[in-house]
């Protein structure tokens, strides 16, 4: 077993087994997918850690227990299409490409779009398209989506995404308020989107999901 390997099933056993998620596809996805190779050179070695990490311009690549969290909430079904919005260099992508039929990776940042569509085919992950474009925007051409995934905190969420959901639909956010964090999963209804809060977690807040904030005095 290579370095990375072992640190790979350290990973799943002392920070997503712990945290309750104990679902086969999550737990298998998780101890495929070299996340090593979705984080720039330089930070390699910290790849297994339990944190996020850092991709420069307020992006990062969110926690192991965090995403295997919102994977665990979403409950995410083999023929699902999936749409993940801030990509980064993909390795949320490439987990949800083990657990659904499609993901569309949605990043607006050119270099790290091309990036993460590189490894994605040097991994031979054929069923992920990487879309670049602005996050807030998603890819309405594509949709619309079974489950969809925000990865970095928001403020607020853009109807034109959730319009971009099915009726029956799933969306997982992480709402920031200042340093706190609730990850919550929307339910697409014939009323909209209903919300229930599932955990807490924390993540820079994306470019197009901030709150307009009033002026005061």
């Amino acid at each position: 077993m290579s370095d990375y390997a072992s640190r790979r099933t350290a990973m799943v056993d002392t920070q997503v087994r712990p945290s309750d998620v104990t679902k086969f596809p999550i737990i298998s996805a998780m101890l495929s997918v070299p996340r090593e190779s979705f984080v720039p050179l330089d930070l390699r070695d910290a790849a297994y850690m339990g944190e996020n990490i850092d991709l420069g311009e307020g992006r990062v690549v969110l926690e192991p227990r965090t995403l295997a969290k919102m994977l665990d909430a979403l409950d995410i079904q083999r023929g699902a299409l999936v749409l993940d919005v801030g990509c980064g260099l993909g390795y949320s992508s490439a987990v949800l490409a083990e657990m659904s039929e499609a993901v569309i990776a949605v990043e607006e940042d050119p270099q790290l779009a091309s990036e993460a569509q590189s490894v994605l085919n040097e991994l031979n992950i054929d069923n992920v398209y990487v879309h670049e474009g602005p996050l807030a925007a998603g890819a309405v051409e594509h949709g619309p989506y079974d489950v969809i995934l925000v990865q970095g905190g928001v403020e607020n969420v853009p109807e034109i995404l959730t319009d971009q959901l099915k009726l029956g639909g799933r969306i997982a956010c992480l709402f920031m308020d200042g340093n706190l964090g609730d990850v919550r999963i929307g339910l697409k209804t014939e009323t909209g989107v209903t919300w229930r809060s599932v955990f807490n977690a924390g993540a820079p807040v994306l470019a197009g999901f901030t709150r307009d904030h009033a002026f005061q005095l």
